[in-house]
């Protein structure tokens, strides 16, 4: 016998759960052989894994639909246990604002100018490169959008990959498997994943490749086709590693890259290549160019301080010239 509790967050119970409980008692008479117990705020299911999974998505797609119309009905329930629906994801509606809503019910949306100037891009773009300092939300929106895509049915897959550079540490005396030494700098992936996705949803999607979380040295000899891809961290690719990486792109892909250009864990005399890459494709069109200011920070207020802070100082220790200055697209889709 297994367990979950599902907590109920910024949701009127009388218009989720019905009068007297029926919503629920509805759910649970279509599971006779789990038990579905309200109490509060907060819904416990017990019963056998497989069938918990499911329940767990019907009232993930439940706590959705209430977010989006308000209130749910008998109507609303029988939908969602129908059987021909079965196994589909709920299609979220497009939004420059609202991209979609979590694994808990919570609302994820853009929350800047810059971050809404980047979901639009995503969406008229094939190939967007995204820039910014940390913080910005430059990962959380494109992921956000990744998964939204995929419930859209408009990829069947999504690839998410960071180039794995020893900063400041050294990789081959971290303990474990090369897994378990490359998870970490793929962490916050999984987070950014797990606050959208439900853990045995995530799972799923995993052990099927319907989503892919790896280093960028797997994308060799690959192309990727009906999958929205995102390289993150691109300031520590190689020139060699993007071009790579770019010419991967198959029909009916779309890809996101990000960069900090002010993070580069390269070795000093390796020129990144996403410098390289802003200089070579900075007149191609059809190409999405979003800037992420200091302005954008979501962290803790004092980030954005720090951030002006480094870039004073960069302002007036590095000149304005060189190879690896700040390259400013031509494209007129670039947003300064």
């Amino acid at each position: 016998m297994v367990e979950k509790v599902i907590t109920l967050e910024n949701i009127s119970l009388i218009d989720f759960l019905g009068l007297e409980n029926q919503n629920i008692k509805q759910l649970a008479a279509a599971f006779p052989s789990s038990k579905i117990i309200s109490r509060g705020n907060e819904i416990k299911i017990q019963g056998k894994t497989p069938e918990i999974t499911k329940i767990d998505e019907i009232l993930s797609s439940l706590i959705e639909h209430y977010h989006k119309y308000g209130k749910i009905t008998h109507t609303s329930v029988n939908k969602y246990l129908a059987p021909d629906l079965e196994g589909e994801e709920e299609i979220i509606p497009t939004s420059p604002d609202v991209i979609l809503y979590g694994s808990r019910g919570n609302v994820i949306k853009a929350k800047t100018p810059n971050q809404k100037k980047l979901a639009e891009a995503i969406e008229k773009n094939d190939l967007v490169f995204v820039l910014g300092p940390a913080g910005t939300g430059k990962t959380y929106v494109a992921v956000a959008m990744a998964v939204r895509a995929l419930k859209n049915k408009e990829v069947k897959k999504i690839i998410i990959s960071r180039p794995v550079v020893e900063a400041g540490e050294s990789l081959g005396f971290l303990p474990g498997d090369m897994k378990e030494k490359v998870d970490p700098y793929l962490r916050p992936i999984y987070d950014a994943l797990e606050d959208m996705i439900p853990l045995e949803k995530l799972k799923f999607y995993q052990e099927n490749k319907i989503i892919e979380i790896a280093p960028l040295a797997y994308m060799r000899g690959r192309t990727l086709s009906s999958a929205f891809v995102l390289l993150d961290e691109a300031q520590n690719t190689t020139p060699m590693q993007m071009k790579m990486f770019l010419t991967r792109m198959g029909q009916g892909a779309k890809v996101v890259v990000n960069g900090d250009r002010s993070q580069v864990d390269l070795p000093k005399k390796q020129k990144s290549g996403l410098s390289e890459t802003l200089n070579i494709l900075r007149d191609v069109q059809g190409i999405g160019f979003v800037e992420m200011k200091a302005e954008d920070v979501v962290r803790h207020k004092l980030v954005k301080d720090i951030v002006d802070a480094y870039n004073k100082f960069e302002e007036n220790a590095v000149p304005d010239y060189g190879p690896d200055r700040p390259v400013r697209p031509a494209n007129p889709n670039f947003n300064a």
